[in-house]
């Protein structure tokens, strides 16, 4: 059986996924480049503007929203977009935070979307402890019969996480991973996402054929780019694993299951 996705990288944590007959948009970040407040006083960089017009990528079915509490993640024309679509899935948190159609999934609770199935999955924004001051946040596994499945990350940087995600689910044919190591003041600059070699771990661990990093460009915070998720995959030897996608650029990805 064949199934595909394609997928549009928008810039930062933002992608458009094409799956099932549903669009479904990761954490929406379409503001110019400037400063932003998040979270605690906090102000954040955006060094890059989307890729892709968001007129350009409508009708959308769904939101698929790590978390709402930084900027990096929903800055204010994402804001925006969340309060008139649709629906927004993210955490419970979150929901209450944005009323409107948004809708908070715990851990492991899952909404059908058509044949597709998504299931909310942890996510650590930090390391042990983080949650207390980084906040709430979610992943999301897609799959559905004939589907390729896909875990999009979120702003998760432990690999203990992915490793409960793993045993959970099982691997999966396509991973989206937020995977610019980003770092701020807090927790003495720690990575509060996935670094590139933690990135090429949990491509182990999932035993994911195709990863598409989100979140290496497009924030000041953000402290590995693409090359150096390029460099990290290719020192693990998966480079034929990865696909870095350049702003504005898609691809369409066919995952073929056979049946006895």
């Amino acid at each position: 059986m064949t199934g595909e996705l394609r997928v549009t990288f928008v810039g930062g944590p933002t992608a458009l996924l094409e799956i099932a007959d549903r669009r479904l948009l990761t954490d929406p970040t379409f503001s110019p480049p400037g400063d932003y407040g998040s979270g605690s006083g906090r102000t954040l960089t955006k060094t890059e503007g989307p890729g892709v017009p968001l007129e350009s990528l409508e009708p959308l079915d769904a939101v698929l929203l790590s978390h709402d509490q930084h900027a990096d993640n929903l800055d204010p024309a994402g804001r925006e977009l969340v309060e008139r679509i649709l629906l927004t899935l993210t955490t419970g948190s979150g929901a209450r935070r944005l009323g409107g159609t948004a809708q908070g999934l715990p851990p492991w609770a899952a909404i059908a979307l058509g044949q597709l199935e998504v299931i909310a999955v942890p996510a650590q924004h930090g390391p042990a402890g983080a949650e207390g001051v980084t906040g709430e946040v979610t992943g999301f596994v897609l799959r559905g019969r004939d589907l390729p499945s896909v875990y999009v990350s979120g702003d998760n940087a432990s690999l203990e996480v992915v490793r409960a995600i793993a045993r959970r689910v099982g691997s999966v044919d396509v991973a989206l991973l937020f995977a610019g190591g980003a770092r701020t003041a807090l927790f003495d600059g720690a990575p509060l996402t996935l670094t590139s070699e933690a990135a090429a771990e949990a491509t182990r661990i999932l035993n994911a054929k195709i990863v598409i990093p989100l979140h290496t460009r497009g924030w000041a915070h953000f402290a590995e780019g693409p090359d150096s998720i390029r460099k990290a995959f290719a020192n693990a030897g998966l480079s034929e694993r990865l696909r870095v996608l350049e702003p504005g650029e898609s691809i369409t990805l066919v995952t073929r299951r056979t049946t006895g």
